[in-house]
């Protein structure tokens, strides 16, 4: 396995709900301290990576938490209650597995529901509510549960495994949203030397629960240039419309989504440059959802935002595919665009 894909692997399967990211923001400070300037916190513990510059203020940002749960009860019979972290499909959480982080060590559980044959039969094609579900650890009392370390606040994350599937492009994990972006955001600081402005390489947390991340980092950084990095649909699948939302086709800049209205000049311009540049590029839009960029753009006198994503299939789900190549593509797109905001460009930018 190459270094890229080692780096993949280890990003996406490290454990990091909304509000307890640190071994994450650990591993992204261990890759990136020797390729930046500086690095800079907000108080909420977003990752700041300053590549200093006397030019416009650039912020790229991908968020590092994914997805998942908290503990919040456990009955008497040894049952895990829980709260969902994150946007869940409540049919996609049936019968998976769990991994739940305690003081001493994971226990791994399975989403629990009453079996079919007790369900009445008007009612065994309704979509199973995520406030019946719990968790089972396979114990018998809540005192065999709390032996185990699972107490309230504990964060529970999908058990899933890194694999190279059938095409070596395509990959599969948990937790691609958005540890995608990070990855982006990574490499952006590790290839990019000659640049016109002042780089801010952010690594958000808890956008899955309010972009909250998003704001503080931003007020940080007070961005010219706001461009979020995260995942974004890929519908190529049956019964999807694959048009603009396909693996391996490039970037996805999108036309809107849930929180932003991107700035139209911003928008031409990286299209320009993925034309100049030869990349390939896909023009999509997201409905029912938001990137950091929704958060970033307001800051202060506010900047000039754009959302990039990269393709993602089955996201908020226990595990998703991607593809290489559109990772790949996006590190290249960004380098491309950094290294063409200049104090002109970034002028003519914000004046249309």
């Amino acid at each position: 396995m190459n270094k890229q894909l080692e780096i993949l692997k280890k990003l996406s399967s490290l454990p990091g709900v909304p509000g307890n990211e640190k071994l994450v923001s650990q591993y992204i400070v261990s890759e990136i301290k020797d390729h930046v300037d500086q690095i800079e916190y907000d108080n909420l513990g977003s990752v700041i990576g300053v590549k200093k510059q006397n030019g416009p203020k650039v912020m790229i940002a991908g968020h590092m938490d994914e997805i998942g749960l908290l503990v919040t009860q456990i009955t008497k019979e040894g049952f895990v209650k829980f709260q969902t972290l994150g946007g869940w499909f409540s049919q996609v959480m049936l019968a998976q597995i769990w991994e739940i982080h305690t003081k001493k060590g994971v226990v791994h559980a399975v989403t629990g529901v009453k079996p079919p044959h007790i369900i009445p039969k008007d009612k065994r094609n309704v979509a199973i509510e995520i406030e019946t579900m719990y968790l089972d650890l396979g114990v018998s009392s809540k005192e065999e549960a709390e032996k185990l370390g699972v107490e309230p606040g504990n964060m529970v994350t999908p058990h899933a495994e890194f694999m190279v599937l059938g095409n070596e492009k395509y990959l599969l994990n948990k937790a691609w949203d958005n540890r995608i972006g990070s990855a982006v955001v990574m490499e952006v600081l590790k290839r990019l030397d000659q640049h016109p402005n002042a780089l801010y390489g952010t690594f958000t947390v808890q956008e899955e629960v309010g972009l909250r991340g998003a704001k503080t980092s931003s007020y940080v950084v007070e961005p010219e240039i706001a461009l979020a990095i995260d995942t974004g649909l890929a519908n190529d699948v049956p019964g999807g419309e694959a048009s603009e939302q396909s693996l391996g086709k490039g970037p996805q800049i999108l036309l809107y989504d849930g929180g932003l209205v991107p700035h139209q000049a911003l928008r031409r311009f990286v299209i320009e440059v993925a034309k100049e540049e030869k990349i390939p590029y896909q023009e999509a839009f997201i409905v029912g959802g938001r990137t950091d960029a929704g958060h970033m753009h307001l800051a202060h006198r506010g900047a000039a935002a754009l959302s990039i994503g990269v393709p993602t299939r089955y996201m908020h789900s226990h595990t998703s595919i991607i593809h290489y190549d559109d990772y790949e593509n996006t590190v290249k797109l960004v380098l491309a665009v950094i290294k063409k905001l200049d104090r002109q460009t970034v002028d003519q930018i914000l004046a249309q």
